[in-house]
């Protein structure tokens, strides 16, 4: 429980001095263990202060990278942050603490960023994780390579191997009966990639199924993200009826999981299953949520998506232009199966 002395008249609002010390260390491991940042390389930090978690993370920063610039995003023109970005050097560092997300005109950064051979942290929509949330983010930060680097290298190999996979999701089971495709890392290891970096937290291994149509079964969703990109928890899971790689029916719907489901309908025909992502970041869990969705993604379980987007696989028949939807939705996750091989259960993966 946080003191009223301890964020009495604090810089951080409602996120208390033993989170920021919390979050200085867990970003130490991250400049040194994920983008091996070092002294020989500069770095830059350009940060908000619209938020507590978004000036709790500056601080952080200013505590390992004591040589490094930092620029309040509010306080310079948009060129005047380009004309940084183009002095540095190959394998700098870039660091982004945005409490929404930065706009320079069409400059999309982190791709830019990476174009310039940059390496990139990025944190975005620190303003939807006030209060408890904030320092549940700042958990989701702490990096255990053990853990990361092991689990995620022996799922994906048990993925890349399997013929097939089932996600048991309390009396419901939805079957993936085709071999998934190569499944992509976001571990925090980035030897032999192109880029070093990426948004933070990380910790997922994703896949899906190489043929769509053989994914049939039912599912029960404990979360979805809605239109706003915001953590929605209907007050009971949903139960979702799919067959052929296609959502067909739902049990225990909100008025707002069906208004998402009309959506895509409308402009995609039909509502099809893509990702099958394996949240790895313990600090998530089915009852410890932050409200952003691309950060809840991390969850510690299974998480899916719904629509025909999904541009890291492309797909015979689905053309990226009419492709629009990649709604990711919360699998209530009791036990997953890599062919006979369980390899999640009691909250925790199994490798």
């Amino acid at each position: 429980m946080t003191s009223t002395a301890d964020t009495a008249d604090s810089p951080w609002g409602e996120i208390p001095a033993h989170e920021v010390d919390a979050a200085a260390a867990h970003l130490r491991d991250v400049l040194a263990l994920v983008v091996e940042h070092g002294p020989a390389h500069a770095a830059l930090v350009v940060y908000d202060t619209r938020s507590d978690l978004a000036r709790a993370l500056a601080e952080g920063y200013r505590r390992n990278l004591p040589g490094a610039t930092f620029i309040d995003f509010d306080t310079v023109a948009p060129g005047d942050v380009l004309a940084q970005f183009r002095r540095m050097a190959s394998s700098d560092l870039v660091v982004l603490v945005q409490s929404t997300s930065f706009r320079l005109e069409a400059f999309r950064i982190r791709v830019e960023l990476f174009k310039l051979g940059l390496k990139v942290v990025e944190h975005v929509h620190l303003s939807r994780m006030p209060g408890a949330q904030g320092a549940h983010y700042i958990e989701s930060l702490a990096y255990d390579p053990a853990y990361y680097r092991g689990v995620g290298q022996a799922l994906k190999a048990r993925i890349d191997g399997a013929s097939m996979a089932t996600v048991d999701s309390g009396g419901e089971t939805l079957v993936f009966a085709s071999k998934l495709e190569p499944a992509k890392l976001n571990i925090g290891d980035y030897s032999g990639m192109n880029n070093v970096g990426g948004q933070f937290p990380i910790g997922e291994v994703f896949t899906e199924a190489q043929d769509l149509e053989a994914v049939n079964g039912r599912v029960r969703v404990h979360v979805f993200g809605d239109t706003s990109y915001l953590v929605n928890r209907p007050a009971t899971p949903i139960t979702l009826v799919i067959e052929r790689g296609r959502v067909v029916g739902f049990e225990n719907a909100t008025p707002e999981f069906e208004r998402l489901l009309e959506v895509i309908r409308a402009d995609e025909g039909e509502v099809w299953v893509r990702e099958l992502g394996f949240g790895m970041n313990r600090a998530f869990t089915r009852e410890r949520r932050v409200n952003d969705i691309g950060t809840y993604e991390r969850m510690c379980g299974i998480h899916l998506s719904l629509g025909a987007k999904h541009g890291v696989y492309p797909k015979p028949g689905f053309k990226r232009k009419d492709a629009r939807y990649h709604v990711d939705i919360f699998a209530v996750t009791e036990a997953v199966y890599l062919d006979d091989d369980l390899v999640y259960i009691d909250g925790a993966w199994q490798v």
